[in-house]
């Protein structure tokens, strides 16, 4: 099948530093697919070239197999990290504001009903919680009823609940048929919308594929954890290596039994014990040696 939008050979340089460095991808129709990065690893200057904002020093971006027309802004919702609304219009007017812009148009009723935007559509928009207004600004992301949807950190700052609430959204919107192209902070939501992630870092790609394959590929291990003071205080060499983070210690081991039998040798105590599969924090680390939010 082919591919809602292909990167070619990708290249952005600003004075003095190349922020993208030849980053070729497609993104497949009707998935989710995941752009991960350290800051200053070419993750935005990404996006924005494939959003059409800015132009690249060489390289392409195909939408439906064709270079970016003007009609392309028509064709594609972004939700921006911050998106200024019109003051003193409540969420409706806002809606009926951005459809305005567009030639094609959703259905109001279809769009408010699916954000959950019921509640408090005859609010001012300068009073909405900031998951109310994630929402809306999603809303607004789709009143041209778009078939590829950007979402640049649509989380960030939200509560654990509105959180969930808002990936609940996002999985619904694809399971409609629209592509979703996702950059995020949070390793968690990756892994639980994406279907395919690319991480980049100094402006080229690193890792690509899904995250079980990633995961997979890189790991054979499991992450034991414990608190720090419990392994000093059996005051003996140990068979396994373990890292201090903070007051706890992280052992990675293929062999999870072997080391709790030594533990339990040892009559080290085990209520505390926590037995995790590697994440994609532990993936990212890995391979970039920063956390997401470096």
């Amino acid at each position: 099948m082919k591919p809602i939008i292909e990167v070619r050979d990708l290249r952005k340089q600003f004075p003095g530093v190349t922020a993208v460095d030849g980053v070729s991808f497609q993104v497949p129709r009707g998935i989710c697919f995941g752009l991960l990065g350290p800051n200053g690893a070419g993750k935005t200057t990404t996006i924005e070239m494939m959003e059409g904002i800015l132009q690249p020093s060489a390289g392409q971006v195909l939408y439906e197999g064709a270079a970016l027309s003007g009609e392309y802004r028509q064709e594609i919702g972004i939700q921006f990290q911050s998106t200024a609304l019109q003051d003193f219009l409540t969420v409706k007017e806002n809606l009926r504001f951005f459809q305005a812009l567009y030639h094609r148009q959703a259905s109001l009723d279809e769009l408010i009903e699916r954000c959950r935007l019921q509640e408090f559509l005859n609010r001012d928009s300068r009073k909405l919680s900031g998951g109310q207004r994630q929402r809306l600004l999603l809303a607004i992301a789709l009143v041209n009823d778009p078939q590829l949807l950007f979402l640049d950190e649509p989380t960030t700052g939200l509560d654990p609940q509105a959180r969930r609430n808002f990936w609940d959204l996002v999985t619904e919107i694809k399971a409609s048929g629209k592509t979703i192209v996702l950059t995020t902070h949070y390793m968690e939501e990756a892994y639980r919308l994406c279907d395919e992630i690319l991480i980049v870092d100094h402006g080229k790609i690193i890792a690509e594929g899904s995250p079980r394959e990633l995961l997979s590929h890189h790991f054979s291990d499991s992450v034991l954890e414990l608190p720090l003071e419990l392994l000093r205080d059996a005051r003996r060499e140990w068979g396994f290596s373990y890292i201090e983070c903070g007051d706890q210690a992280e052992i990675m081991s293929a062999d999870v039994n072997a080391v709790i039998a030594e533990l339990l040798a040892a009559e080290v105590p085990l209520n505390q014990l926590h037995v995790r599969a590697r994440t994609l924090e532990d993936l990212f680390l890995e391979l970039t040696g920063k956390e997401l939010r470096a």
